[in-house]
């Protein structure tokens, strides 16, 4: 890996879960202890995968609409929703950094970049203790110049508020930009946003390849950011 290349950007933005970093194995954990906490039946890896992408809440109610035969509607008006969810927290706060790992390059990349003057930031929908858990436990905190999550703005991704934030923040240019992620969620955001995005094909997409999406460049891992 040539980390010598100077990059054609000034500010790169990265999405978090299937992105940087691995947390689907974690995230099935702490949605199964949850579940058998209220004595409902568990879901499978495979299907927590394809619910990643809007938020842990938001995949909380999709895994109780399928374990309990429910629309996702009933799910959200049932009585019991606030203190299910308030017991995931409890499970996902310990599970945080437990069974997660940063992919292939992820570490020396940033690093890389940092070295050249390249601003960096995450743009993720995870919630914001999460967020900081996930980070924390993994070292990344130091790395980055800003970190924008679900719940730091009134909107989350696909909304190009949390890009134009920090392109605010940094007076960069949307063309100077990059953001990199692994989903529809993020290819959407960063056109919304007009900036440059480039996909990874390894993370959560709904079970659909990345390709499909119609990324500027589907890249095979971090380590095309210093080859550029």
């Amino acid at each position: 890996m040539n980390t010598q290349a100077r990059v054609p950007f000034d500010l790169v933005m990265f999405d978090l879960d299937g992105t940087l970093v691995e947390t689907s194995p974690e995230i099935c954990d702490a949605v199964n202890d949850t579940l058998r906490h209220f004595k409902l039946a568990e879901v499978p890896q495979e299907q927590v995968d394809r619910w990643i992408g809007h938020g842990t809440f938001e995949l909380l109610v999709q895994a109780l609409a399928q374990v309990r035969a429910q629309t996702v509607a009933q799910v959200r008006a049932s009585a019991d929703l606030p203190q299910i969810a308030a017991e995931f927290n409890i499970h996902y706060q310990r599970r945080c950094g437990t069974r997660s790992h940063l992919y292939p390059h992820v570490r020396e990349v940033l690093q890389a970049l940092r070295a050249q003057g390249v601003r960096l930031a995450v743009v993720t929908n995870k919630e914001g203790r999460y967020t900081k858990t996930v980070l924390a436990a993994h070292a990344l905190e130091p790395l980055f110049d800003r970190v924008v999550s679900g719940d730091t703005l009134p909107t989350k991704k696909p909304d190009p508020a949390g890009i134009q934030s920090c392109l605010a923040q940094f007076n960069v240019a949307a063309a100077r930009a990059l953001f990199v992620g692994d989903s529809s969620i993020d290819v959407a955001t960063a056109r919304n946003a007009g900036v440059p995005v480039w996909a990874l094909p390894y993370g959560y997409n709904m079970g659909q390849p990345i390709e499909a999406c119609g990324p500027d460049r589907v890249i095979a891992d971090f380590s095309a950011l210093t080859a550029a």
